[in-house]
């Protein structure tokens, strides 16, 4: 399985540098790759009801989604992120954290430090998770980079009760990042809806449930370690002393 994954992420991104759909940061290879139109896949997110309804948003730090955070601070949403590798836990700001003017800034991940405050527990139940891809299937299979952060952090964030199943989970791709098959284990999270720069696909009646919370059998004790908010976690439940 982990080599059928590894070969979908290494075509995928071979074809989107071939072809010149990869934009910075480049090359886009071990990365969520950033692509040309990613600005309309985040406005046809942007100008979704599910958007609009939403008051709390979870949103990855990747590139291609970097207009997504923009728009939720201007919205004067709720924006949640998680620290690079969750060594920091997560990132919260909040309406009126972020003067006029500088929304865009505040939307990278200098800036969000800069504005935001660093957190190891979420005082808000989430609305959305925007979530980067490496690609996607329609029936709502997804691969990442390969780290397992963004299945790890929900895994978290289900674990403190602020997501459930019913929790959408959202990403922005390239079509060419639509692919026909991933394979897919208990602890990997499934999206709900799909936006590119030509389409917008909502996924209904997957077949894959997402992770009720954290596997601890799944976790090698040293990425515990290296992750104080998962460390913590570990020490209330036991799992560790």
């Amino acid at each position: 399985m982990t080599s059928i994954k590894r070969r979908i992420r290494e075509r995928i991104w071979s074809e989107m540098e071939r072809r010149n759909i990869a934009v910075f940061p480049r090359p886009c290879y071990g990365r969520i790759p950033n692509f040309r139109g990613h600005e309309v896949a985040a406005k046809k997110f942007i100008e979704s009801k599910l958007f609009e309804r939403a008051d709390v948003i979870f949103c990855c730090p990747d590139s291609p989604q970097r207009p997504i955070r923009e728009a939720v601070i201007a919205s004067g949403k709720v924006l949640i992120m998680a620290t690079p590798r969750l060594r920091q836990g997560f990132l919260i700001i909040k309406p009126g954290d972020v003067p006029r003017g500088q929304e865009r800034k505040a939307s990278t991940i200098a800036g969000a430090f800069k504005y935001g405050r660093t957190v190891d527990t979420i005082p808000y139940r989430i609305d959305v998770k925007v979530t980067g891809s490496v690609a996607v299937t329609v029936q709502g299979a997804r691969l990442g980079k390969g780290g397992g952060y963004s299945d790890l952090e929900y895994a978290i964030l289900r674990e403190m009760g602020v997501v459930d199943e019913k929790t959408p989970v959202v990403t922005t791709v390239h079509d060419i990042q639509i692919v026909d098959y991933i394979p897919m284990t208990r602890h990997d999270v499934p999206i709900d809806y799909i936006f590119t720069p030509t389409k917008s696909i909502e996924i209904k009646d997957s077949p894959f449930r997402k992770p009720e919370g954290i596997y601890w059998d799944e976790l090698d004790i040293n990425k515990i370690r290296e992750i104080p908010i998962l460390m913590k976690l570990a020490r209330e439940r036991g799992i560790v002393k």
